[in-house]
């Protein structure tokens, strides 16, 4: 049983859609996982971004110049 979850809906064009239907035919899953997963993986991505960004400035000021050298502290 599925808890606290909200049902939405979303408009997709036709083409998108097929290639939607293919993708949840090959991979025999749902068309709710796929989106759920794509959804949870842009949020983090997003999130990432906004960090990135607040933490660029400190980054550069110490000589931190990529995204390497600063999970490396190089």
């Amino acid at each position: 049983m599925i808890k606290d979850t909200n049902t939405i809906t979303i408009k997709l064009s036709e083409k998108l859609q097929k290639e939607l239907d293919m993708l949840v035919g090959e991979e025999k899953t749902s068309r709710s996982k796929v989106i759920k997963e794509a959804i949870t993986r842009y949020i983090a991505v997003k999130r990432f971004q906004q960090l990135r960004k607040q933490v660029l400035p400190f980054a550069e000021a110490e000589g931190l110049l990529t995204d390497e050298a600063i999970i490396n502290n190089r």
